[in-house]
């Protein structure tokens, strides 16, 4: 019920297409009042059934209480936790977001690759052979039409059977005990579920208020490079597709569903214990025990591997900030157009597409030298400095500069000789460090391959007023002049191609990468 409340009232503002779908989000999210309260419930509400079926579906196993005659039950049970995946899947995309555009896109690609019906299906759910507008509809109308008249209607089947065969009886008790502890549903069973029904309901509200609601990321953007992550319910699918790399992960990918579900279907019939009793069942509670102990574990190594990966981490961050940047844009209004539009008035979008227009065929952002040229994350800030010093080859490694070589001294030398060649292009900086470093970039004999004086360069370009917004114009403009790359040049005069607004963009983005410092 929660889950249907919830929904109407988002439908109320939704628009399901590509341009407005975001938008809409958005606008619940960040406008509409107690929009961002009703979105957080309704996604905290799918974790919460996810967990309460598996746990109701354990304790039935643990009853037995999916022996005859009571197997068909159990089959709409399974067939019930299926469409709560389903409902999952569905309503990850509908945001339109980055991390449900490329999350959900990896879902339709593995079933995509299944033998004879695979890419029928895929392009029936898509609408086509590529994500667009249709594939937007396809999972609206599953996830509001398709997949609640299902669920109401095993719902029913369930609740019928249920009540046609009873509750389970307990293994304990003899037929005359359970006659004496037999008790009417109103009103003793109905207090206990309303008083269960009440604490779930504030666990789930005071976690919303606690997160603010549900994440909504930047627009889907099917041109970037995204590191999409599953909900923590897919998380265990999506560490065991590391364990089968290359050809076997399709097949992991297929087979581990399909086992499972197999193996949840067959568990009445394979069940053939002469008691209900646990103890004479313990074979069968074992492999549920296994799957269940197995799914936690992949999904807590999964976790555990993005917490510690920097490069997750950093574009974790980044998308993160790209997210708050966009909905601050929309509380201006969203362009017709819709979707990424909304970033044109931004000029760091516009930077970062003039970058990946012009920039990003040589250099990257992650972190490491691409083949033409070093990475752009968190460029020259003090922890780009310092990785640099310790590392030149990780930057320069595939150009003219790969003779630089690395820097050994004690890190606090090292720490104080950033901070002099970070101070060449201005900002603030500590000047006793900015002193020692520069008796440093003597004595480490720096100054052998680099001058200062901002105008000729020696076997290295020249550091004189290195990374300030001046010495940025000069350098874009043109970097084979004497005191930057001279004749070891291989950059085209990207500077020269750009208007001045479109200069002025890029080195702002520059400077910002500059001053952030998040390499």
């Amino acid at each position: 019920m929660l889950q249907a409340v919830t929904g109407v009232v988002m439908a109320s503002c939704y628009s399901p297409s590509v341009t407005t779908a975001w938008a809409s989000v958005a606008y619940l999210q960040d406008q509409m009042a107690l929009g961002w309260f009703i979105r957080g419930l309704h996604s905290a509400g799918a974790s919460a059934m996810i967990i309460l079926l598996l746990l109701h579906m354990l304790q039935v196993a643990v009853w037995g209480a999916y022996r005859a005659p009571r197997e068909l039950n159990w089959i709409v049970g399974v067939a019930l936790l299926g469409i709560a995946l389903g409902f999952a899947l569905t309503g990850y995309l509908l945001p339109w977001d980055q991390k449900g555009y490329w999350a959900t896109q990896v879902a339709t690609s593995l079933m995509g690759a299944a033998p004879l019906l695979g890419p029928v299906m895929q392009q029936l759910i898509q609408g086509g052979t590529s994500y667009g507008h249709l594939t937007l509809t396809r999972f609206y109308a599953l996830h509001v039409f398709v997949l609640p008249a299902t669920t109401v209607l095993l719902v029913a089947i369930h609740i019928a059977l249920f009540r046609r065969h009873g509750v389970t009886p307990s293994w304990r008790l003899s037929p005359d005990e359970l006659e004496r502890k037999r008790v009417p549903f109103w009103p003793d069973q109905l207090v206990l579920d309303a008083a269960a029904i009440a604490l779930i309901f504030s666990l789930l509200a005071g976690s919303v208020i606690h997160t603010h609601g549900a994440a909504l990321e930047a627009p889907a953007d099917p041109t970037a490079a995204y590191d999409a992550r599953p909900e923590w319910y897919f998380l265990p699918l999506f560490q065991l597709l590391k364990l089968f790399p290359g050809r076997a992960e399709i097949p992991a990918a297929l087979g581990a569903p399909a086992l499972i579900f197999g193996l949840l279907l067959a568990l009445p019939f394979l069940d053939r214990a002469g008691s209900r009793s646990p103890q004479g069942r313990w074979r069968y509670l074992a492999v549920l025990l296994v799957l269940i102990v197995g799914a936690a574990a992949l999904g807590l190594c999964a976790w555990h591997a993005d917490a510690h990966s920097e490069t997750y981490q950093k574009e974790h961050h980044r998308a993160e900030a790209e997210a708050e940047r966009a909905r601050r844009l929309a509380l201006e209004g969203v362009p017709v157009a819709g979707g990424r539009a909304v970033f044109e008035n931004d000029p760091t979008f516009r930077a970062r597409r003039l970058l990946a227009e012009r920039c990003l065929g040589c250099h990257i952002y992650s972190g490491t030298g691409e083949e033409r040229g070093p990475s752009l994350d968190g460029w020259s800030s003090r922890a780009y400095l310092t990785a640099l010093l310790h590392n030149p080859d990780h930057f320069y490694g595939h150009t003219p500069f790969h003779e630089m070589k690395p820097v050994t001294a004690p890190e606090p030398q090292i720490a104080a000789l950033v901070e002099y060649v970070y101070s060449l292009g201005g900002g603030s900086v500590d000047r006793a460090q900015v002193a020692e470093g520069q008796a440093l970039f003597s004595s480490l004999d720096c100054d052998q391959c680099h001058e200062t004086d901002g105008s000729s360069s020696g076997q290295g370009p020249n550091l004189g007023d290195r990374a300030s917004r001046d010495w940025l114009r000069a350098f874009l403009r043109d970097p084979s002049a004497e005191r930057f790359f001279g004749k070891k040049n291989e950059m085209p005069k990207v500077g020269e191609k750009l208007s001045p607004e479109e200069l002025e963009s890029v080195v702002d983005l520059l400077l910002s990468e500059r001053a952030k410092g998040l390499f």
